[in-house]
């Protein structure tokens, strides 16, 4: 079923939805006093049995909601029968109007089957037997309406019928049906009526002769004490108001007691009624009787009475629920508490309807639907319940206000919406308070005591479904939350990066959370906020954003965790907006101008609701604020706000570990890149050329190093090694054999030499020392294009040589390697490279590249170079570094140096 609900403001035209000119009738006029159409509701009902009963609990609740009981159970029954008509005969939907006017209301069915031939009422067919199944619903609008008809579209057929209010005379109102003699309620002899007045301190000015019988006090016993000297309120759980609060609210009816003169407590029914004196001083006057004798007093619960005698179309009793929200009600809370406000509103003719739920510690009611009001500046909006300015005050009782302009704040949401009388109400589950419900209007005195008894009775039936829809969207929100959570936890823990971490915080943010967010970053505790990152929903707000918040300053780096109010973007976007628009207003402005104005009214309106900040702390260190926001007149939930501030914990960790990350990185980049050369010698007469890739993340260099250097005029040294282990602990010693092998040829030492006393300076590091292969050369270019060179290759791969004729041979033998013995004796061997020659030297990550059980080893290593003929030097290591890169998919685990030198003879092109 789907429903809508309509209250016009002003006159409306002609009952019925459809005007078309194409409409055929066959209709009585139905010449009701008033054509002027008041409110409507309507409703659609799917083809299926059971939505007869839905539309006759429908229209049951629509016309008891407008006080129409008299006309009730006729419209009840000629509306089953019209909608039985569609659903199971027409087999179509049925939708169903219903249109109240000042002394009639009228209620159209209409389905989709006009081909169905309709008797009319003026012919003389026969119009059947009552006792058919078919064609007894028009029997029954001729007999039971004062005015029916048929009317045609070409796709619909519409079945009306218009049921007169009886005119009642001044000082007569409707009453409940009689009963039988034995089923009234019982009185003592004469029935007592106490007449108490209240002054406004809550004294008795007033005590009449049945109050002295009732109570056995004379009146000049009680006269000026308070009544709460004698009344003994009940202490239900849940409900704070007292004896002296109820005596303030314009009427009230309940139960409580009054002490005798004999000690004895009397239970009484009282109705009390806020009046002004002659001097127009305010008081209160209360009746009071015998509880067993209420009836007296009570106002009838029509809404009750009705619902007890609603009944299904299987003979069960309606739901009162149903009958109050509708079928079938909506699944989730916010459609239900919408349903809701809308029903309250229609029910008592109000002009907006509001609904607030209680926070978990039920100090505070929150907005969560209305309607008549601005919703999206009213929604999540929160009110105090108990006490300080702008309280709640009659949340948790009845209470109805005549004129909120004399009690203004009375109900803090409806100020500045021009609604005058309100009535509002708790909704109780198990003494406790969940929320309340409210319907207000826009001109005084329009509600009293009943109206606040019917909708009492309403609230009662709903409350204990909005609790449980609220807890079950508190039990998903919490769900969801512990789901964001942990997918926020994966997502921040996966990166160190800084930039990154402070994008995936804005990310996560907007738009699940807010429909903006900044984030602001301290360096140190003497640094000033900075703005590192802004983000907004809509990508064409993020620059006018990041410009309005460059302007203003930051927010205070407090550590006190939660959210706190920052006022400061939403004033500087309302200024900038009003600037803007003055200019725009000059004449003398230049018509450019409009863009700009367009961009600041937006970004204003983008950033003009309510902004909290979130203090970033890591480590007992304010290191960041996590700024959200939301556009105009939008307010933050309480859950949201407790989400977010475990997220900016989380987030706040991550961003620290990620600067100490990148400081770290920093400081071990710069040691590194000090133990390579800074760059290569030029050396006359040989091309060299070096690729050096080092393992692992955020590493220059490791264990693996190479250098070229000159050692004196027309001599140079160079080397190439390869320290057990990757690191910082492999490139001490990479450091350490670097300068010592520089100092040590410079000082005239051979190249056996260098690398003993290299080998006995490793093995005094004791513990931290690690065995070391290298390769150690000294070259010397020659007049005749050709090169000289000396190597000792101390347990490293050995050199390669390609000749010009495509043949690849070793160029040296293999010796022990350092810093495992302590004697050793090496030598050193001589050789000469002719120009077109190439001597190819790598480090074990080269050979011992692998892809599952294959390695590329040294003979693949020799593949490579023999098709590399007339490459030069640099050509050479790109060409191994590809094959070495192509031979396996993964990433190289160890670190890999290529030291490649080319003699090109004395002439090259």
């Amino acid at each position: 079923m789907t429903t809508g609900l309509h209250l016009p403001g002003g006159g409306a035209p002609e009952p019925g939805p459809h005007d078309q000119a194409d409409r055929t009738a066959a209709h009585v006029d139905h010449g009701t006093r008033s054509s002027v159409i008041t409110a409507r509701a309507a409703a659609t009902f799917e083809p299926v049995g059971r939505s007869v009963a839905t539309a006759r609990s429908f229209v049951r609740d629509t016309l008891q909601g407008w006080g129409f009981a008299d006309v009730i159970d006729d419209a009840v029954v000629l509306t089953s029968e019209l909608v039985t008509n569609a659903v199971v005969h027409a087999g179509t939907a049925a939708e169903v109007l219903c249109l109240r006017s000042e002394n009639s209301v009228r209620i159209e069915v209409g389905d989709r089957y006009p081909e169905r031939e309709i008797p009319l009422q003026q012919s003389a067919v026969n119009m059947g037997s009552p006792d058919r199944e078919g064609g007894r619903g028009l029997q029954l609008c001729a007999a039971l309406a004062g005015h029916w008809g048929v009317e045609y579209s070409p796709t619909h057929k519409h079945v009306w019928f218009a049921l007169e209010l009886p005119d009642r005379p001044v000082g007569t109102r409707s009453a409940g049906p009689s009963l039988p003699t034995d089923v009234l309620p019982l009185a003592d002899g004469r029935v007592r009526v106490a007449v108490v007045q209240i002054d406004r301190a809550g004294t008795i000015s007033s005590w009449n002769e049945d109050a002295e019988t009732l109570f056995g006090y004379a009146a000049d016993q009680v006269t000026g004490k308070p009544l709460t000297d004698f009344a003994a309120w009940p202490h239900t759980p849940g409900i704070s108001t007292g004896i002296a609060e109820a005596l303030q609210l314009s009427r009230w009816e309940g139960s409580y007691g009054i002490r005798s003169a004999q000690g004895r407590v009397t239970p009484v029914y009282a109705s009390h009624l806020r009046v002004r004196d002659a001097d127009g001083e305010p008081s209160t006057v209360c009746l009071l009787v015998r509880d067993h004798e209420r009836a007296v007093l009570q106002t009838p619960l029509r809404v009750a009475q009705s619902d007890q005698s609603a009944s299904s179309g299987d003979g069960s009793s309606a739901d009162p629920f149903e009958v109050f929200i509708g079928s079938p009600a909506p699944d989730d809370l916010d459609g239900l508490l919408q349903r809701t406000v809308e029903r309250a509103r229609d029910m008592l003719d109000g002009d907006a309807a509001f609904l607030l739920l209680a926070t978990d510690d039920e100090t505070e009611l929150e907005v969560r639907a209305s309607t008549g009001l601005p919703s999206a500046r009213q929604r999540f909006a929160r009110v105090p319940v108990e006490a300080g300015p702008g309280r709640y005050g009659s949340a948790r009782m009845p209470a109805v206000h005549e004129d909120l302009t004399v009690v203004p704040g009375a109900v803090p949401l409806l100020g500045g919406t021009g609604m005058r009388s309100v009535v509002t109400v708790p909704l109780k589950v198990e003494g406790r308070l969940t929320g309340s419900l409210g319907v207000a209007a826009e001109s005084p005195g329009r509600y009293s005591n009943e109206e606040a008894l019917r909708l009492q009775f309403a609230a009662d039936r709903i409350a204990l479904a909005v609790e449980s829809a609220r807890l079950g969207e508190l039990e998903r929100l919490r769900r969801g939350s512990l789901s964001f959570l942990v997918e926020a936890s994966d997502l921040l823990a996966g990166t160190l990066d800084r930039d990154q971490t402070l994008a995936l915080m804005a990310q996560m943010t907007v738009p699940t959370l807010a429909t903006w967010c900044a984030v602001y970053t301290i360096a140190d505790q003497s640094s000033d906020p900075y703005l590192s990152y802004v983000l907004h929903e809509d990508e064409e707000r993020i620059d006018g954003l990041k410009a309005l918040l460059s302007r203003i300053d930051p927010p205070d780096p407090v550590p006190t965790p939660g959210a706190r109010i920052w006022n400061a973007p939403a004033k500087a976007a309302h200024e900038a907006a009003l600037r803007t628009s003055m200019r725009n207003l000059d004449l003398g402005e230049p018509p450019s101008l409009a863009a700009g104005v367009g961009t600041t009214l937006a970004t204003a309106s983008a950033v003009g609701g309510e902004t909290v900040v979130l203090p970033l702390v890591a480590r007992n260190r304010v290191i960041g604020m996590l700024t959200l926001g939301k556009p105009t007149d939008e307010h933050f939930r309480q859950e949201i706000l407790e989400l977010a501030e475990d997220l900016s914990r989380r987030a706040a960790l991550a961003l620290d570990n990620a600067r100490l990350y990148s400081e770290r990185t920093a400081i071990s980049q710069s040691l590194q890149r000090s133990l390579l050369p800074p760059e290569l010698v030029q050396v006359p007469g040989v091309e060299v050329d070096v690729i050096y890739r080092a393992a692992g993340e955020g590493n220059e260099v490791g264990g693996d190093f190479y250098d070229l250097f000159p050692i004196r005029e027309g001599a140079y040294g160079f080397a190439i090694g390869d320290v057990c282990g990757t690191g910082p602990e492999a490139a001490a010693v990479t450091g350490l054999a670097r300068h010592a092998l520089r100092l040590l040829a410079r000082e005239g030492f051979g190249g056996p030499a260098v690398l003993e006393r290299l080998n006995s300076a490793i093995l005094d590091e004791g513990a931290r020392s690690r065995f070391l292969t290298l390769l150690y050369g000294e070259l010397w270019p020659q007049e005749d294009g050709s090169a000289i060179l000396k190597v000792v290759c101390a347990g490293h791969p050995l050199p390669l040589r390609l000749r010009q004729d495509g043949t690849v041979e070793p160029a040296a033998e293999p010796q022990p390697l350092l810093g495992v013995m302590d004697d050793l004796e090496l030598y050193e061997q001589t050789v000469t490279l002719d120009p077109g020659d190439i001597l190819l030297c790598v480090t074990d990550g080269v050979t011992e590249r692998r892809e599952g059980s294959r390695m590329l080893g040294d003979d693949g290593l020799a593949e490579v170079l023999a098709t590399s003929t007339g490459l030069t030097a640099g050509a050479v290591a790109a060409r191994v570094m590809r094959a070495v890169e192509r031979f396996a998919s993964d990433a190289p685990s160890d670190d890999m140096a290529i030291l490649a030198m080319r003699v090109p003879g004395l002439h090259t092109d």
